[in-house]
């Protein structure tokens, strides 16, 4: 029975990591192609921001679900050691989303100004 626990919960670990890296992957993907796209049709700096907002959002909630599975392996077999890993990650991580919150919201602002103006 603990082998099948044990199994599942890698499973379940792997999933979310997965389906984060997966986000992160779709999220470049997509902003690379769009901005050559709309990059060589227009050939102006306005429209590379709502491609960095997508880009930032899509980086945001990729690395939530990396650090939720960070945190589902810690929870499974929790070591000092691997707490203190966790926490190192979890600090990065959550500096890095502080940091793309920040920026996309000013961008945000940004388009928003040059939208009223």
């Amino acid at each position: 029975m603990g082998d099948v626990l044990r199994h599942g919960y890698g499973f379940l670990i792997t999933t979310v990591e997965l389906a984060g890296a997966v986000i992160i992957f779709v999220g470049a993907v997509w902003a690379a192609a769009r901005f050559v796209v709309e990059g060589l049709r227009h050939r102006t700096a306005k429209v590379c921001t709502p491609i960095r907002l997508a880009l930032g959002r899509a980086l945001t909630l990729g690395l939530e679900f990396l650090l939720a599975a960070d945190i589902l392996r810690t929870a499974a077999s929790p070591t000092f050691t691997q707490i203190g890993q966790l926490a190192a990650i979890a600090a990065i991580r959550t500096a890095l989303n502080y940091f793309l919150g920040r920026e996309i919201r000013e961008e945000q602002r940004q388009v928003q100004g040059r939208d009223e103006a």
